[in-house]
């Protein structure tokens, strides 16, 4: 009878914490934007300017999307960004240089991230290879794939003028004249719906949490452990998939030498969001608060003339206090 009270009382400790992280990010996302509004009202306050922002939201906030269900797992992925920069290859290859339709050469890109998500969650899952050593290779074979293929050239998608709709088209508009919101934004709207969902109200988002939080006691239920852990990275790899298919169509182009960086940019909106790098706990609705204080601040500062060095300066010191924040309230709890 103790235990469960301990238990339930550690889970309504875990809850007020994630609240807790979210209203701080919410916090820090409002006096952001009132900041920056304040000083240069003229240039931030335009519709202009908040589409600008989902649109750049959305790259990074599907990317964290599929970065926040693997470290509430527990795991890391350093090859988010490049396996991002492979799907959108693999694209080109499919629709521009094997002349496949439109809509099978996006299924065959997110199939193509799938299947390498699932190489990377076999090799931590079943070789028992870390996280971190195994996206790391990762990272830098999908690089090398992506430069290889394409001989370091991009892949234009001049044959297929739909393609570019994916992403810059806006059926929102078509529907509410005078709401540019693209369709890039739309669609990471409906990845964080579902992926929020999944992790609430399915068996698989309940496992995801419990290999994060107690994977012996997992396993020890009998659960196959390893399978749902490859099965995580699998699906985490689909998602880079649309990362990628966004990417792509925003520029019209598959670029192979994209992808190197975004990854840390993920990461820091899943910490800001409150997601634990310790495993166990975390949201996507966090997550897209951290996306988007991370592309206020980007915006923010390029709108106002930051050099780029400076801006990634500040991105690091983001990521670095974002880190502090979650281990400083863990060791509260």
């Amino acid at each position: 009878m103790t235990s469960n009270v301990d238990g339930d009382e550690r889970t309504l400790k875990e809850r007020f914490s994630d609240s807790r992280q979210k209203l701080l990010a919410f916090s820090g996302l409002v006096v952001l934007i009132v900041l920056f509004a304040a000083v240069k009202p003229e240039d931030f306050l335009q519709v202009s300017t908040l589409t600008n922002i989902l649109t750049s939201t959305a790259v990074n906030g599907t990317l964290a999307i599929a970065a926040t269900m693997i470290i509430i797992t527990g795991g890391i992925d350093l090859s988010i960004g490049t396996l991002m920069t492979f799907c959108a290859v693999a694209a080109g290859v499919f629709i521009t240089w094997l002349g496949l339709p439109m809509p099978l050469g996006v299924v065959g890109a997110i199939l193509t991230g799938v299947v390498c998500g699932g190489i990377s969650g076999f090799l931590i899952a079943y070789a028992k290879i870390p996280p971190f050593i195994t996206t790391l290779g990762m990272m830098l074979i999908y690089k090398g794939l992506s430069l290889q293929i394409t001989n370091t050239k991009p892949i234009y998608f001049t044959q297929s003028p739909e393609f570019q709709q994916i992403a810059s088209g806006s059926i929102i508009k078509d529907i509410i004249p005078g709401l540019p919101i693209a369709n890039s934004a739309l669609i990471m709207a409906i990845v964080a719906i579902v992926v929020a969902f999944v992790l609430a109200n399915t068996l698989f988002g309940r496992f995801i949490f419990a290999l994060g939080s107690n994977e012996e006691a997992l396993r020890l239920s009998g659960v196959n452990v390893d399978r749902w852990k490859m099965a995580v990275y699998a699906v985490a790899g689909g998602i880079c998939a649309i990362a990628g298919l966004l990417i792509a169509s925003r520029g019209n182009s598959a670029q192979p030498a994209q992808g190197m960086g975004f990854e840390l940019d993920a990461i820091a909106a899943v910490v800001i969001g409150g997601t634990s790098l310790a495993g166990g706990r975390g949201t996507v609705l966090g997550t897209m608060i951290g996306a988007f204080v991370m592309s206020v601040v980007q915006y923010g500062l390029r709108l106002y003339g930051m050099a780029s060095e400076k801006q990634v300066m500040v991105t690091g010191l983001i990521i670095i206090l974002a880190v502090y924040s979650d281990i400083f309230w863990r060791r509260k709890a």
